[in-house]
């Protein structure tokens, strides 16, 4: 796992604008920074996310865990802050504390607050949308039978899409 302790250690891994990160990583103090952060197969731990875009999720990175993340995009695969605020959010499962504040659109499997007394998600120029989880097994039927094999399985053999 890399850590960062200062906001110095991370403006000098920024290449091109971009902060890419191979496998976990945890920021141990809040940051500020003008650049994209990508992570590839990993998570991110953190309390303050000030960036440009974070690249994060299910294909390239696992989960963000913040306190707060304002962003540009968010694509990731599970979302668990006290607020957001963001231009765009695709994602699987997104807790928030009390505040879920998006300019675009919000594309998830699910959203919902830790605290009572919260603020319903506002997505102010676009629409939230819960999406259906991707069933991770087809059936298909080989000689009379029924068979159950994987989606990536399927994919690979020109079955689906």
């Amino acid at each position: 796992m890399k850590i960062y302790k200062t906001q110095k250690e991370i403006e000098k891994d920024i290449k091109d604008e971009v902060l890419t990160i191979n496998g976990d990583v945890k920021f141990d103090c809040s940051f500020n920074i003008e650049a994209s952060i990508k992570v590839i197969a990993g998570d991110i731990k953190a309390r303050d996310i000030k960036a440009r875009d974070i690249e994060a999720g299910d294909i390239e990175a696992g989960d963000i865990e913040a306190w707060d993340i304002e962003a540009g995009d968010i694509e990731v695969g599970d979302i668990e802050a006290w607020d957001i605020k963001a231009r765009d959010i695709e994602a699987g499962n997104i807790i928030y504390y009390a505040f879920c504040s998006i300019l675009g659109s919000i594309k998830c499997l699910s959203i919902k607050a830790r605290r009572d007394n919260h603020s319903e998600p506002k997505c102010l120029d676009g629409a939230l949308t819960i999406k259906e989880e991707e069933k991770k097994h087809v059936e298909i039927k080989v000689e009379g039978k029924t068979v159950k094999i994987s989606r990536e399985s399927a994919k690979a053999l020109g079955l689906i899409k």
